[in-house]
């Protein structure tokens, strides 16, 4: 699967726009919610992209905060988790909009539902495009803006609707692996893999309706590792192979 290819002056060609998937989770620090070093972690990843001319759109979950999912096995309204799941990701996404902005990155966060106060805009994908071609980072929150879907189906969701060349899903492994590398240090990481492997293999990177939307739309995922290297987006955007990328 060639991902990128050399243009007549021998330079990488990049993609234009991307969407990078950021889970809630990767943002916490010990007992840190929301920790200020890892946010600057995230905007040094993100002007990595932006100094090579990428397009920048975002989806953040909210599981350092609250995941619906788990209190809804505990008896809860899984409506009613969900939407608390989903505002969860309006405070990180926030969070983010606001590190970038105070590291000079014109950023604007857009909810999956209203809300009110000025707090942040409705998802617009019109709006969102022209932001991006602006050179803005758009951060996407509250996932689909409805419950029962992952912030993965909205990743995509996103993805398609901004018209990005690719998903970038950022996680705490260098890529997806045949299990999980911490438990089985014999696990070894699969360079690529098709939307049907990834469903068969039952691998658990994302749910099974975002890789059939990402199948649909001819929407590849690359999945890689935020942590450490804060260059690996930036490399992967050059040219060089690194974490797993899955699509037909």
């Amino acid at each position: 699967m060639l991902l990128f290819k050399a243009n007549h002056n021998n330079t990488v060609s990049k993609y234009k726009r991307i969407l990078l998937k950021l889970s809630g989770e990767a943002l916490a620090q010990g007992n840190n919610t929301i920790d200020p070093g890892t946010l600057s972690q995230v905007v040094t990843i993100i002007k990595s992209a932006l100094k090579q001319k990428v397009e920048v759109g975002i989806v953040v979950g909210g599981g350092n905060i609250f995941r619906g999912a788990a209190l809804a096995e505990a008896g809860m309204n899984r409506v009613t988790g969900d939407h608390m799941g989903m505002l969860a990701t309006v405070i990180n996404a926030l969070a983010i909009g606001d590190a970038c902005r105070r590291a000079g990155i014109d950023a604007q966060v857009m909810s999956g539902f209203p809300i009110g106060g000025g707090v942040c805009d409705p998802v617009d994908h019109n709006k969102a495009k022209q932001a991006l071609s602006e050179g803005k980072v758009v951060i996407f929150s509250a996932g689909t803006g409805s419950p029962c879907f992952t912030t993965d189906t909205g990743a995509v969701l996103r993805g398609i609707e901004i018209e990005a060349d690719v998903i970038f899903k950022a996680t705490k492994v260098d890529g997806v692996y045949t299990a999980d590398p911490v438990k089985d240090p014999s696990a070894t990481r699969y360079e690529s893999l098709s939307f049907d492997e990834a469903i068969e293999k039952n691998l658990q990177i994302m749910d099974t309706a975002a890789f059939a939307l990402c199948r649909e739309h001819s929407l590849d995922i690359c999945v890689f590792s935020m942590l450490g290297n804060t260059n690996t987006l930036s490399d992967i955007l050059n040219g060089k192979p690194a974490g797993t990328i899955i699509g037909n």
